[in-house]
């Protein structure tokens, strides 16, 4: 059960998503994980899709087309702190795998600042029993800064609000990535 953060994370993406939800990937990359959350939500359902490169966006445009899962999606070149200029409804997950664009340009990587601003947009628009996944790679220097910033914003959290978890492998060498898990309570 406990082979990465990347597939606990998935897990609770097939626990959590059924057809005609609404999901968002917050770092596309090469499209991998907007094409898993495409094929939980099913045709019924819509996934957001954001990244700042445009090689993220071709890899990903061209992931879905060739997978059938292009009309679910919706792929946005913007970076994940703009958020609220186009998503208007609430999300029931949101997923961010941060760090870089893998095969790319490693200089350009996600960072603390941006990444906060936009889980906070994220809180805003997750629907009651919602979560928001943040894989967080410490082993580069952005990544590291964007952990402890994760860490103490997410621990910041009110808890009659907010669960929040924070899933590492403590025996793992080299800095292994961590998952960050935010849920939004249920009201009463």
């Amino acid at each position: 059960m406990f082979i990465n953060v990347v597939e606990i994370a998935k897990r609770i993406c097939q626990a959590k998503l059924i057809s005609g939800d609404t999901a968002v990937d917050c770092t596309m990359g090469n499209g991998n994980d907007t094409a898993f959350l495409c094929r939980l939500v099913g045709q019924k359902g819509k996934v957001y899709g954001f990244d700042i490169q445009e090689d993220a966006i071709k890899n990903t445009r061209k992931k879905l087309e060739e997978l059938n899962f292009i009309e679910s999606a919706e792929i946005i070149l913007d970076g994940h702190q703009n958020i609220d200029n186009y998503i208007k409804e609430n999300v029931k997950l949101v997923m961010f795998n941060l760090g870089y664009l893998p095969k790319g340009n490693h200089e350009i990587t996600t960072k603390k600042g941006t990444t906060i601003a936009a889980v906070q947009k994220c809180l805003d628009i997750l629907e009651p029993n919602g979560i928001i996944l943040l894989i967080v790679y410490p082993g580069h220097e952005n990544g590291k800064k964007e952990k402890e910033a994760l860490e103490s914003f997410t621990t910041k959290l009110n808890q009659k609000e907010y669960n929040v978890a924070n899933i590492c492998f403590t025996n793992q060498i080299n800095n292994p990535p961590e998952l960050i898990c935010i849920e939004k309570i249920c009201p009463k």
